[in-house]
């Protein structure tokens, strides 16, 4: 990245679609995730927290369809989600928030895609894709914990959107404004919610402050 011009965090904070958490509970797991004396254990159980956190956050404009019921007084009527809900979350970073996901919806499908970085080029490959061949969904969530270039997001969202899936929100942990700023010009009918922002990529292409990389801390492949 060096030598290549980025965003401040104040220019990309207005841009639309985006959703940053200001919930305190997310400050306070954000601040523990950070912290480069959290075990691997312990990092992993935090990105599924978060993950559960930013479920409910990127869920709250779900379409809902009346459901009848019996309770154990009577029978009543009640909602449930209209159509399916689909989770991909990019390997193998992504396997974490993911988990987050299944805890809130459980029934969701789980689309598995593997896209790895050219470290010297920044880019992203594609090396792994058990995407289903029949897609009947309401919304597909993307899920990573770092939007740093961009790369990966732009092009997990692309293979997906050849999939035909109409309605996609892409969700992180952590963004670098270059990173916000490419997704949300590459993508502009997609929402974008992570649980914040910092402040740069360095020269080699990681968000700082940041927490490391996300995958080797989950795993503990350091």
């Amino acid at each position: 990245m060096q030598g290549v011009p980025q965003p401040t965090r104040e220019e990309v904070l207005k841009l639309p679609r985006v959703h940053i958490s200001t919930h305190p509970v997310m400050a306070h797991k954000m601040t523990a995730l950070r912290n480069k004396h959290t075990s691997s254990a312990e990092f992993y159980q935090l990105v599924k927290e978060v993950g559960a956190l930013l479920a409910y956050e990127a869920t709250a404009h779900l379409a809902l369809e009346p459901w009848e019921i019996d309770t154990p007084l009577e029978r009543t009527t009640g909602y449930r989600l209209a159509g399916g809900i689909g989770i991909t979350p990019i390997l193998r970073a992504g396997l974490g928030l993911a988990e987050g996901f299944r805890e809130v919806i459980p029934d969701a499908q789980v689309w598995h895609l593997g896209l790895k970085r050219d470290e010297r080029t920044l880019q992203a490959m594609e090396y792994y894709n058990q995407l289903p061949h029949k897609v009947d969904l309401q919304i597909c969530y993307a899920v990573d914990p770092m939007l740093a270039t961009g790369g990966s997001a732009i092009d997990a969202v692309n293979i997906l959107k050849r999939k035909g899936i109409k309605r996609i929100s892409y969700v992180g942990i952590i963004a670098a404004p270059y990173g916000l700023l490419k997704l949300s010009q590459a993508h502009p009918d997609i929402d974008i919610y992570i649980a914040v922002l910092d402040e740069k990529l360095n020269d080699y292409g990681y968000i700082v402050p940041g927490l490391g990389d996300a995958g080797d801390r989950q795993f503990g492949t350091f």
